[in-house]
């Protein structure tokens, strides 16, 4: 116990201490933290579904027409009339053979990678994919080629490279947005990478579902190549509101899944009320509110970040609701974020090893219903402190 206590003082010491904040109200613009509100710039909450009245409701009636658990994992008895809806559901929309729901993001990329690969596989990964698809590689075994972030040359050498002892399956896995910079993977490229080289491609497009291409089926659809995905990965927690994760694939990737991925095989299923949140915000997503809530986010996120760009301020290439404000180190990121939080602005400062070191930031992610004046002010109080900030320590 005093060798634990020495290290996290040690943690404290360099500003990499992680601690909980206790919010106590819903997940709006506007939060109630320790009894205190404050504008919600950390949130991934970024349609404002979280709280909206048809995802409360389905959630409330399937809870009374089904209970609050599922009480057992899919392959026992826990494979209830909602998943296979929420499936078939999700198969259409995403324009797919089948759909497979998994309880989280970790989860999902944990389990397909591990459960569709083995040693003789190889996985070509970008530098900055999420964790969850690093830490699924190593559950797979697979030889794991990891090339530097977008970098398609990069990429494409390591496959030329590999061709000649080629044995068996390769992967190519990204992000479809990056979740510490905000930008995205180049999937018409990596599509015709795929096709040359005879390999499949997975994107987890945990904050790109929802947000993105004229019907917010997500990066795929922006780049107008969902048809040759072949492994849609995606969460609920963020743009949907809600919460679990799904693949959306060809019905035999589905079904080797139901049949080797650990993480799906021995977990409990998600509960109805859960589920039927999730039919109710896809149904939202695709019509018309859905729409005018992606035009609003994207309106926002201009209007926000114009005024950092302006101030000169280093915002990583992003392109999405994810804005980060490049600091540098440790101290001086988490000082600035303290200020924001007790001037009443929550929003998150990134440290290693979620980001490599030298290139900690803020973290702002924008929700479609902040208002422009909320946005306008919290921008140029950013802009201040972090002068502020700079200043003091020059």
């Amino acid at each position: 116990m005093q060798e634990l206590q020495r290290q996290l003082v040690e943690l404290a010491e360099r500003g990499m201490l992680r601690s909980l904040r206790c919010i106590d109200s819903a997940q709006g613009p506007r939060v109630s933290v320790d009894g205190e509100e404050k504008l919600l710039l950390c949130s991934n909450n970024y349609l404002g579904l979280a709280n909206h009245p048809l995802l409360v409701e389905a959630a409330i009636k399937a809870t009374r027409d089904f209970g609050t658990g599922s009480g057992a994992s899919r392959l026992v008895s826990g494979s209830m009339n909602l998943h296979h809806r929420l499936e078939e559901r999700l198969a259409g929309f995403k324009g797919t053979e089948a759909a497979l729901v998994f309880n989280s993001g970790y989860a999902a990329n944990n389990g397909i990678i591990q459960g569709l690969l083995g040693p003789a596989d190889v996985v070509f990964s970008d530098r900055l994919n999420h964790a969850s698809i690093i830490d699924g590689c190593r559950l797979s075994g697979a030889r794991v080629l990891v090339f530097e972030h977008n970098d398609m040359a990069a990429l494409e050498a390591l496959m030329r490279q590999e061709s000649a002892n080629r044995k068996g399956r390769w992967l190519i896995v990204v992000d479809g947005v990056f979740s510490m910079d905000g930008d995205l993977a180049p999937l018409d490229q990596l599509v015709r990478l795929k096709q040359r080289y005879d390999a499949w491609l997975m994107v987890d497009d945990a904050h790109g579902g929802g947000v993105l291409g004229d019907s917010g089926r997500g990066t795929g659809e922006f780049f107008g190549c969902s048809d040759s995905i072949d492994l849609q990965m995606g969460t609920f927690g963020k743009a949907y509101g809600s919460f679990g994760a799904y693949l959306a694939a060809s019905r035999a990737i589905v079904d080797t899944l139901i049949n080797r991925a650990r993480s799906f095989i021995f977990s409990t299923s998600l509960p109805p009320g859960v589920l039927a949140a999730n039919l109710a915000a896809i149904d939202l997503i695709a019509g018309s509110e859905g729409q005018r809530r992606r035009q609003q986010l994207a309106f926002n996120r201009a209007l926000f970040s114009r005024i950092l760009l302006d101030a000169g301020l280093d915002l990583c290439g992003s392109q999405t609701q994810i804005v980060p404000i490049l600091i540098g180190e440790p101290a001086p990121t988490m000082a600035i974020a303290d200020e924001l939080f007790r001037q009443g602005i929550f929003l998150s400062g990134i440290r290693p090893p979620t980001v490599p070191a030298g290139t900690c930031r803020l973290r702002a992610t924008l929700m479609a219903d902040h208002s422009q004046a909320e946005l306008q002010q919290a921008a140029r109080l950013i802009v201040a402190t972090i002068a502020g900030e700079l200043a003091r320590n020059d």
